[in-house]
């Protein structure tokens, strides 16, 4: 089975994600998600749009298959758990920092990734190097 990585393909990881992970967080505003940059050191980014919408931004490099789609759930965790403490979206700002004290690696471990953060960071060291070289070119 070969899946292609599109911008509708990453809509339905985020529905799931969100479905599955945070259940209890309200969509307060329109949240789109979509594929773009390049980028060795981001995989992601979470801001607030003109509009109002909150936009999820994924890393266009993770569209290639060698980039383990568990990468691509974990990074669209990462940015809702942005979401929900009031970072680029309207929930309540629970925090002055969004990485303060390993607030979002806290929140996702409560939420059962333990184990996904670290393969991330095995693959991150290991393998995202090497991948990067490889797909950057295309």
């Amino acid at each position: 089975m070969n899946e292609e990585r599109d911008d509708q393909w990453l809509i339905e990881k985020m529905n799931n994600v969100w479905n599955s992970l945070f259940p209890e967080v309200e969509r307060k505003n329109n949240v789109v998600i979509r594929f773009k940059g390049k980028w060795k050191n981001k995989f992601g980014h979470i801001k607030r749009m003109k509009n109002k919408d909150t936009e999820i931004v994924i890393n266009s490099l993770f569209k290639d298959l060698n980039v383990p789609a568990y990468i691509i759930n974990l990074t669209i965790a990462h940015e809702l758990v942005h979401y929900m403490h009031g970072f680029n979206s309207p929930h309540k700002q629970l925090y002055k920092h969004p990485h303060k004290g390993g607030i979002v690696n806290k929140e996702l471990r409560k939420r059962g990734y333990s184990g996904l953060l670290k393969l991330e960071r095995k693959w991150i060291k290991e393998e995202w190097p090497e991948i990067h070289n490889i797909i950057k070119e295309f």
